[in-house]
């Protein structure tokens, strides 16, 4: 990876994170991700929720730890799962990051609902995460820097979110 050379010289990599709020895609488009991105390391961030981790911030200080470990050994990294600026930054690790770039999953809220519903949420709950989502998609410029882009997963193929990401990550890597 040509840019990754330029990176290692800074002494810093960026860390990359796919956002969004619940059903949105993030778990879904990984395997694709890794298809096409097999230099970089892509982690799902509730995967430690599967094991009892259940406290935030050690679960996003442990993910930071591994992507800066992988930085270590010269490979980014892509969390996929949602984190919030500001939650990041008080990480341990955060400080070790050239930049943390943001990229905001989103689909429409039938699409939302048809996807939280089949895991069997309730409505408070689904109706509490499409809030999020359009804060997410508001709020994507402000609260972001650069501007956090939103790929629309609503119809689309997985094939075509995983290129998205790929090609906003290489603009970066």
């Amino acid at each position: 990876m040509e840019s990754n050379v330029g990176a290692s010289m800074e002494g810093k990599l960026p860390l990359f994170i796919v956002t969004g709020s619940s059903g949105s895609g993030k778990t879904f488009v990984i395997p694709e991700l890794r298809g096409i991105m097999p230099d970089f390391d892509i982690h799902d961030i509730d995967s430690l929720r599967e094991v009892g981790v259940t406290d935030e911030q050690t679960i996003r200080n442990v993910w930071l730890r591994v992507a800066k470990n992988a930085a270590e050994s010269g490979r980014m990294t892509i969390i996929c799962g949602t984190a919030m600026t500001w939650d990041i930054e008080k990480c341990f690790d955060f400080a070790y990051f050239k930049h943390v770039y943001y990229l905001n999953l989103h689909c429409d809220d039938q699409t939302r609902e048809q996807r939280l519903r089949a895991r069997h949420w309730p409505e408070d709950m689904i109706e509490d995460y499409k809030k999020f989502a359009a804060w997410l998609v508001e709020n994507a410029d402000k609260a972001y820097s650069p501007p956090m882009p939103v790929v629309d997963t609503t119809a689309a193929h997985v094939a075509d979110i995983a290129a998205q990401i790929k090609n906003w990550v290489l603009r970066y890597a």
